[in-house]
C-alpha cells in the first residue's frame, strides 16, 4: 500500500529511516550498487522527498504502527 513520507530519523545503527503517514517506519538506505538513493545523504534531498510515496509492506500485512 502506498503511503506518504512524513519525516525521517536515524536509527541506532546510524541508518536513515522514513516515517510514513501510517505510523510505520521504513529504512531508506543509500548502499550502491544494490540500493541507489543518493537523496538520503543530504538534508535537502530528504526534505525534497517529504510527501512522496513508498510502498508500505507493514500496512499490507496489517501490522500496528511502529514506535521510536
Amino acid at each position: 500500500m502506498d503511503r506518504r513520507i512524513a519525516g525521517f530519523h536515524v536509527d541506532e545503527e546510524k541508518h536513515w529511516v522514513a516515517e510514513l503517514e501510517c505510523g510505520h517506519f521504513q529504512h531508506v538506505r543509500h548502499d550502491p550498487p544494490w540500493i541507489n538513493r543518493p537523496w538520503v545523504a543530504t538534508p535537502e534531498g530528504r526534505s525534497a522527498m517529504l510527501g512522496q510515496v513508498l510502498a508500505c509492506m507493514k500496512c499490507d500485512a496489517g501490522e500496528p504502527p511502529d514506535r521510536k
